[in-house]
């Protein structure tokens, strides 16, 4: 097995178990991927080319970093308060990539109230393969399953809460439930808050996520006792913004105490929507439909969009750099009655022979 991948983090904030493959595979343009990943070619077996933002973009981050900090921060304490008081020596198991900055920040949280020293991981987990087993079981020879808390940045419909479901059936004692700054799709108890916004590190990819690219999984590459893999950008490293998110956010960080909400919530409510969406634009392949904030930027800088839809509510602030991309994009927006979400990106159907 190869050693921990490397990534912009400080290796004391978290362990890597990715395999590198730098330079082992092209890069392809979402114009060329997406056909692809639609004729059935997994979307694990190909690296996205990054998105270069433009300076309007990279403003509209800049404007949310300033705008969301602060909640970002509250919701990250209230995340730690929810894993403290469930376990009580937590090992956190971040999903790479979009995981990695919430799990650092609630590792930072834990041992700076509770002066208790936090393991955290960052592991891989596919839509349709599943969790890395080979990681799994490097944990789980070092640390108690009970003591395992997975972590993500957001939920979108709910798929990888069920991809963990799934794979956690061969894991007896680990609790699969995923803890994450927002729960839009309303699936796990875990979360800083229910509401859809805007936390900044979904806006970019690998230069608010330790220069990772999103991970891989083929077999030519990646050997039965290997890691998942994942390619560093090194030549990205003058752009790095990993640490200037995470910065941001600790500087609004408070350590008082929290009075945790406990009132139930509507359970599987963004599925619900996300269905509903599908069923009213005639979209028979749901994996397509996706919904949230987040989400919505992922399908705007790693997919072909067809269409944007943004909740009649949205307040500008929100939504601003998703409308931006569109615009850069020539995307369509379209005003449309969400409830659980304040926007919502459909993918364009591109068959293999487009």
């Amino acid at each position: 097995m190869d050693k921990f991948m490397h990534s912009s983090y400080d290796p004391k904030d978290v362990t890597v178990l990715l395999k590198d493959i730098t330079g082992m595979v092209e890069p392809l343009p979402a114009e060329k991927r997406e056909p692809l990943i639609q004729s059935g070619v997994h979307y694990c077996e190909m690296l996205p080319l990054e998105y270069d933002p433009s300076p309007d973009y990279i403003r509209e981050y800049e404007n949310a970093l300033k705008r969301f900090s602060g909640i970002t921060a509250r919701c990250i304490a209230e995340v730690s308060e929810w894993i403290i008081r469930d376990k009580k020596a937590p090992v956190l198991v971040s999903l790479a990539r979009a995981g990695l900055p919430a799990g650092i920040m609630i590792k930072h949280y834990l041992e700076k109230k509770y002066g208790i020293d936090i393991p955290h991981y960052a592991v891989s987990i596919i839509r349709g393969r599943g969790i890395d087993k080979n990681a799994m079981n490097y944990i789980l020879e070092r640390h108690r399953s009970e003591s395992l808390q997975f972590v993500d940045g957001w939920t979108g419909k709910g798929a990888i809460q069920n991809q963990v479901n799934e794979a956690m059936k061969d894991y007896e004692g680990v609790d699969p439930r995923i803890a994450v700054i927002s729960d839009p799709a309303c699936i796990t108890p875990f979360c800083g808050t229910h509401e859809d916004f805007l936390i900044a590190s979904s806006c970019l990819n690998s230069v608010v996520s330790g220069l990772m690219s999103r991970t891989f999984l083929r077999s030519d590459i990646i050997g039965e006792n290997d890691f998942h893999g994942a390619a560093y950008y090194k030549e990205l490293e003058p752009f790095d913004r990993s640490y200037e998110y995470i910065n941001a956010v600790e500087a609004c960080m408070e350590y008082g105490d929290i009075a945790l909400d406990d009132k139930p919530f509507e359970y599987g409510s963004g599925r619900s929507e996300t269905a509903e969406v599908a069923r009213a634009f005639g979209i028979a392949d749901i994996n397509l439909v996706k919904p949230g904030i987040g989400e919505t930027t992922r399908v705007l800088l790693r997919r072909v969009p067809y269409m944007v839809l943004i909740a009649e509510d949205a307040p500008c602030e929100y939504v601003a750099h998703i409308i931006e991309l569109a615009r850069e994009k020539g995307v369509p927006v379209k005003k449309y009655p969400l409830k659980c979400y304040r926007a919502c990106g459909i993918i364009k159907n591109m068959p293999a022979d487009t």
